[in-house]
């Protein structure tokens, strides 16, 4: 079942650079892709895309039947509220414990208390932290503060789990426990997931569908793949 569909994309900036051309692609729900390239070749910009930080010059971008693209500024968190967005850096409030980081999504959403308390603890659980839930960002380490990123991420139930270099900042151990937690959530929650990352160890030890950009044009597009296909990079 085609969950998203990019048609004929452009995304050219101000400056005259293009980010993406011509970029065609389905993903299916369900799947697990990571997006690879070079420094340049458009992975940030087709991630920005997605959860419409970047508009396309041209072209679609639809996401569960919905033309991102079209969307008012207005109604962008319409669409947000439908994915889950885990970035390199963690972006985790300080002042609020792991738990109240975590709900702190819900209340933006309108939900009580009653009906959050069950929701953060399972999102917890399938992290790995349900222990740590009264714990502030400074006392966790750089792994435990991604895996809170994760559950945050995924507490509202997402259909779409967009990564930005998630791994970025982690050592390989800690990175391979990150990425068996996000296989985990793919299986066994079916949340589609779309991981850009210049990791390449994970790439070829996941073996997952794998898009390669090249200049913001898809220069390999890989079932079960890996960074190797790609002599450019």
């Amino acid at each position: 079942m085609k969950f998203i569909q990019i048609k004929n994309c452009y995304k050219v900036y101000k400056n005259g650079v293009t980010a993406i051309a011509d970029l065609t692609l389905d993903i299916n729900k369900g799947e697990f892709v990571f997006v690879i390239g070079s420094s340049g070749s458009g992975k940030s910009t087709l991630i920005k895309m997605l959860y419409r930080e970047e508009k396309p010059t041209k072209g679609i971008v639809e996401i569960g039947g919905i033309n991102v693209g079209k969307l008012r500024n207005r109604t962008v968190f319409r669409l947000r509220r439908k994915l889950g967005i885990v970035f390199q850096d963690f972006k985790l409030l300080p002042k609020l414990t792991v738990y109240e980081n975590v709900a702190f999504a819900l209340e933006c959403l309108g939900l009580r208390g009653k009906e959050i308390k069950p929701r953060v603890v399972e999102a917890l659980e399938h992290v790995g932290l349900k222990e740590k839930l009264r714990c502030f960002p400074s006392e966790l380490s750089g792994g435990e503060q991604q895996r809170v990123c994760i559950a945050r991420a995924i507490v509202n139930d997402p259909k779409l789990l967009i990564c930005d270099e998630p791994t970025g900042n982690l050592d390989p151990k800690t990175s391979k426990e990150i990425m068996d937690v996000l296989d985990d959530i793919n299986k066994k929650l079916g949340t589609t997931i779309i991981m850009a990352t210049h990791d390449k160890e994970i790439v070829n030890r996941m073996k997952k569908r794998v898009i390669v950009l090249d200049n913001g044009i898809l220069a390999q597009d890989v079932v079960k793949g890996s960074y190797k296909a790609s002599e450019s990079i």
